[in-house]
Parts: structure tokens; C-alpha cells; sequence
């Protein structure tokens, strides 16, 4: 189905912001990005999503290796026990060797699950191990090659992209073009200064192959 995703401003990277932007989407690609009234004209029977904040192209999560298999993402059901962030160093490293098949999985499909809710749609790196690939592989995320990271993570795992990309150009994924993947993040923020200072827990909405896979309101 034909959508357009609008909001008040549109940051495509490498490209000028559109203030009132939208992105057209036609199955998993992007068929236009430009002025609202402008894509909505050309698209008269599009289905409109109307967004608040910025929308951005997806985001590349530069740490998926580590927060996919050296991490443990507990389930809610947990939390009383374990809380409700990643476990990673000594506290997964306990769990790992009471960890059965199932509830490893469990914790890799609840990590791609909380990376979606941060707006990331490629993860960097490659994934050997069957259960990790085949939970990625199901979610619909982008494997990138992990060559370009910026750094070797040194802190706490963060699943917020920002952490390490720091910038919105070195979070995103690519710029939104058309032909591309319509791979987009929504954000509840005024403008780009206030998603680098807020980070991906901004996140509202993720749309990945121009599936809307993530919405918080």
C-alpha cells in the first residue's frame, strides 16, 4: 500500500531539511521525499500518516554483536529480580551458564525488540551464531558491515545509537533517497540539536521496508 509519512520537519541527511516534509512509500521503497503538499499532490490516493517531531532515516546500531550475544535482555516478568535494562560483564556472564536454548532466544528477540523501539533498523556487524541470525533474520533488520564504526565501545552497552554515533549523520543508517528502503525513525522532537541532546529514546515510531514495526502512541 501507498503511504506517505509526514511531519513537521524531515531530516533526510545529506540533503536540505524539508520543514511540513513527507516521504512517500510504495511497498519497501521510497517513491518520494519533498514538501508535504507537494508529495501529497502527486499521491492523491496515499494513505497519510501524520507524525509529530522529525523524521529521519532509520538507525545503525553500532554495537549489535556485543548487545545481541554478550548481553541479556530480561523479560518483564524479571524485572522485580533483574530490572529492566541489558545485563552485560559479570551479571550475564552468571546468567550465561544457567541460560537453556529458549530463554537465550528469548533475550536476543526481546534485544532486537527494544533496538526497533530506539528507531534502528541495521545493525553493524555479522551474526554467526543460528539463534542470533535467524532472530534477525525473522525481525527483518539489515546486517552492515561493522568497518566504518567509530570506536570500540569502552562503557556500558547502550542501545540508544547516539551513544556512539553521536551525531545524526553518524547514527543513521544512510540518507533517505528516492529507490532507497524506506528504512525511517519518527522522533517527539522540535528539530535535529534536540534528537542529538535527547537520543534515540525519542524514538516513536520505526518503519522498516515500510512496515511500521514500532509505534508508542
Amino acid at each position: 500500500m501507498l503511504t506517505v509519512h509526514a511531519a513537521p520537519l524531515v531530516l533526510p541527511v545529506g540533503a536540505t531539511a524539508v520543514a511540513q516534509g513527507a516521504v512517500a512509500v510504495d511497498g519497501d521503497r521510497i517513491v518520494a521525499v519533498g514538501p508535504y503538499d507537494e508529495v501529497v499532490a502527486a499521491h492523491p490516493a496515499a494513505r497519510v500518516r501524520q507524525w509529530p517531531g522529525v523524521l529521519t532515516p532509520g538507525l545503525r546500531q553500532w554495537h549489535a554483536v556485543w548487545l545481541l550475544t554478550r548481553c541479556y535482555h530480561p523479560d518483564p516478568r524479571e524485572a522485580d529480580q533483574l530490572g529492566d535494562r541489558p545485563l552485560w560483564g559479570e551479571a550475564f556472564e552468571r546468567l550465561a551458564g544457567e541460560m537453556d536454548a529458549a530463554r537465550r532466544a528469548g533475550s536476543v528477540r526481546r534485544g532486537l525488540q527494544q533496538m526497533l523501539r530506539h528507531g534502528t533498523t541495521h545493525l553493524a556487524g555479522r551474526f554467526h551464531d543460528p539463534v542470533v541470525r535467524t532472530a534477525v533474520y525473522r525481525a527483518g533488520l539489515t546486517e552492515v558491515s561493522a568497518v566504518a564504526a567509530p570506536g570500540i565501545l569502552v562503557g556500558e552497552p547502550s542501545l540508544d545509537p547516539f551513544a556512539e554515533g553521536h551525531d545524526l549523520p553518524g547514527s543513521v543508517h544512510g540518507p533517505l533517497v528516492v529507490g532507497g528502503r524506506a528504512d525511517l525513525a519518527v522522533f517527539d522532537v522540535p528539530d535535529e540539536d534536540a534528537l542529538c541532546a535527547a537520543g534515540a529514546g525519542a524514538c516513536i515510531a520505526t518503519v522498516l521496508g515500510g512496515r511500521l514495526v514500532y509505534r508508542r502512541r
